[in-house]
């Protein structure tokens, strides 16, 4: 029973999240020069060494201007990053480097979250 609780949920914040991206703008339509982004990410607790490290292709051409990841911790709850508005602000700046963090607004038990997601963004322009 726990289990199809737990999956349930899993589905709703999947599904929901699913609906943010289909009606937020594209990311084409907001920066226009842009030509690729790639997304390096690490998570982790504060000044851990190690924790989950991917790099997230972005395919500009169909990908929504919505930047939410999910915690890397596997226990907490409600938590996530979302990098949008410092992303796209330094985007359509026209930077081709962002490094930035974030820390994870979820509970751990009765306890906020300490993971902290670290990422640079690589980006290249059309001229």
């Amino acid at each position: 029973m726990y289990g199809s609780k737990r999956n349930a949920e899993a589905n709703q914040r999947s599904a929901e999240r699913r609906q943010r991206e289909d009606t937020a703008p594209r990311l084409a339509a907001e920066v226009p020069k842009l030509l690729t982004l790639s997304i390096a990410i690490a998570d982790g607790e504060p000044g851990a060494i190690g924790g989950s490290e991917h790099v997230r292709h972005v395919i500009v051409a169909r990908a929504p201007a919505l930047f939410e990841m999910k915690c890397g911790n596997r226990d907490c709850k409600e938590g996530g990053h979302d990098i949008t508005y410092e992303l796209l602000r330094e985007l359509q700046a026209g930077k081709t480097k962002v490094d930035g963090q974030d820390a994870c607004h979820g509970n751990v038990g009765s306890s906020r979250c300490a993971y902290v997601m670290r990422y640079v963004a690589t980006a290249t322009y059309k001229p």
